[in-house]
């Protein structure tokens, strides 16, 4: 009988969110001088926006559920190190009681009556930005709040002073009870109790709820790490800070797949090669410290590779990467191949040897990114299922298809009912049962008694999983003059590191930061196809990233990293994910 090989990747991933250079905060919140150089949890390192701990709360730990329910199910799960980081920092927030997050601070407020404007702004800006769909809409209670802010937007900025302490506690409350996973919400008495009381909440009621979150938190790596141990998941990593690494070893990559590309005003990013070999190892230090060994695979940062890229991950002791489909269409087209189960099979690069590849399928990836959320969870789950047998059915009697499921294993399920819940169970335990569909790992196809052979994959084009290409990161005027000041901002940093007058702690302050500058997520959020509110963040926390980095190399930061990058567009709508194909 022909069997199909399933691999889902979920990738876990959020860029770093804190101001390391945030000045340090006093009991009530206001700001108190003299922070001093940050190491990861230094105390003045103030966390911008709140991500990272809701998307842990919700769907890190809904993840996680869904898998402890369905041991039968195997799949791979890419933790990049910078989220693992936060999420460490997190802990230490809850365990010391110190929380440099403010909506944590407020949460932890034993009166909310006396609170700034500035921490009232805070709230009323902050505590309805989810799906209202899936996420307010839902909850009578948390959508009367949001009706009363909305009557008091029509009227001038001094309505807002009518809203009691009483009014900020029960929004506080409501924003993190929507923000909690569906298999906790299952599991933990105190959240049903909190959401069937609906309104009235009080310092106990917040300071449980508190409680709750740290612990969810603190169990969130030892629950992955127990689920890597009895073998139902591949933990995989990606460089550390999730750089666009094939654009840092030469924008002209950028050029392979798009070859009118506008690239940055510089020529190449100053000692790219040995930055990416610092992801790279990095990575797989921070991996082997959390989960006992290296990682055996990686899912590049936006599953962005080139022919050097995938050279370096393959001399660093990588056994498998993964990839976008359209990067594996565009790499055999400039072959002069045309093979439409391309994608179904694993490839090899001679100029990677030990390293195999896989794609990405991205239809099917697609219809759960964006399509099934509209879908009853069953019919969604079944439809997932036919498309599978599909592919089996058309396969040649001595092949076994391998196909690829790889999103984000967040971003998707808010705009689910139920956060997927529905959809999960009913997806894995179709799966569990099925006697043709054989979820698996890449690590478990690459070591089994027989393994896939590779086909030669002749040439390498560059690009990601978006579009096949990188023209999410570099190519516009805005993405490029990121590229210009993260160029002057490394060359600065190589001036004074070969100087000397620098010591060890501060040379390893310097590298963290670059490091943090070197993300792609800051590319990926220049543009007009962004809501404005949105890139405004990004653009800031990157401006002041960079900054930073120049305060720690003791220069004056240059005065226009004053002056924004990108406005976005105030009727955009798009945001932290995009389909993989343009139409």
């Amino acid at each position: 009988m022909k069997q199909l090989n399933l691999v889902f990747l979920w990738h876990m991933h959020q860029p770093d969110y804190r101001d390391h250079g945030a000045p340090l905060k006093a009991p009530g919140g206001t700001q108190r001088v003299g922070a001093g150089a940050p190491a990861t949890t230094e105390p003045g390192t103030e966390f911008v926006l709140p991500w990272v701990y809701l998307h842990a709360m919700k769907d890190y730990v809904d993840m996680a559920g869904h898998l402890e329910r369905h041991p039968q199910i195997r799949c791979v799960v890419n933790l990049v190190p910078v989220l693992l980081d936060q999420i460490e920092d997190y802990a230490q927030q809850f365990a010391s009681g110190r929380f440099r997050d403010p909506l944590l601070r407020m949460l932890a407020m034993p009166d909310l009556e006396h609170i700034g404007e500035a921490d009232r702004q805070v709230l009323l800006a902050t505590c309805f930005r989810s799906n209202q769909s899936t996420m307010l809409a839902p909850f009578p209670q948390y959508k009367r709040l949001h009706d009363i802010y909305l009557l008091l937007t029509d009227e001038s900025e001094a309505a807002y002073s009518y809203l009691s302490g009483a009014y900020f506690s029960d929004l506080l409350t409501w924003y993190h009870l929507a923000w909690t996973g569906e298999t906790e919400r299952r599991r933990n008495p105190l959240l049903a109790k909190l959401m069937s009381q609906g309104e009235g909440y009080d310092a106990d009621d917040r300071r449980q709820l508190l409680q709750s979150i740290g612990e969810l938190i603190a169990g969130l790596i030892p629950r992955w790490r127990a689920l890597a141990e009895r073998g139902q998941v591949e933990l995989s990593s990606t460089p550390q800070t999730h750089p666009l690494a094939p654009l840092m070893l030469d924008f002209r990559s950028a050029r392979e797949s798009l070859p009118e590309a506008p690239l940055p005003f510089s020529a190449a990013y100053p000692g790219g090669r040995s930055r990416v070999l610092a992801h790279i190892d990095a990575a797989r230090v921070s991996h082997a410290r959390r989960f006992a060994a290296p990682p055996v695979g990686m899912w590049p940062a936006e599953g962005a590779v080139s022919e050097e890229f995938v050279r370096h991950l393959a001399a660093a002791g990588c056994r498998w990467i993964a990839s976008g489909e359209g990067v594996l269409k565009n790499s055999l087209a400039a072959s002069g191949i045309a093979d439409p189960r391309a994608a179904y099979r694993p490839w090899r690069l001679d100029q990677a040897p030990g390293l195999t590849l896989f794609f990405r399928d991205e239809r099917l990836s697609d219809l759960i990114g964006f399509d099934y959320a509209k879908w009853h969870g069953r019919d969604a789950a079944q439809h997932l299922v036919l498309q599978l047998e599909a592919i089996l059915d058309a396969a040649a009697e001595n092949e076994t298809p391998v196909v690829s499921i790889i999103l984000d294993g967040e971003n998707a399920w808010e705009h689910y009912p139920y956060n997927g819940y529905y959809f999960f169970d009913d997806l894995y335990g179709l799966l569990a049962k099925h006697p043709r569909i054989r979820t698996t790992t890449y690590s478990t196809l690459l070591t089994q008694p027989t393994p896939p052979v590779a086909s030669k994959l002749p040439h390498l084009t560059a690009g990601s999983w978006v579009y096949g290409t990188l023209s999410t990161w570099i190519g516009d005027k805005a993405k490029n003059r990121g590229w210009d000041l993260l160029c002057e901002a490394k060359q600065s940093c190589d001036r004074v590191l070969a100087s000397g007058r620098l010591d060890a702690a501060q040379v390893a302050a310097v590298e963290a930061q670059l490091a943090i500058c070197e993300s792609s997520d800051w590319f990926w959020w220049f543009g007009d196809y962004h809501p404005s509110v949105a890139v405004a963040s990004f653009d800031n926390l990157y401006r002041r990233n960079l900054a930073r980095l120049y305060d720690l190399l003791q220069l004056q930061p240059p005065a226009h990293l004053d002056t924004p990058i990108c406005a976005g567009s105030e009727s955009a709508s798009g945001g932290t994910m995009l389909r993989a194909t343009e139409s």
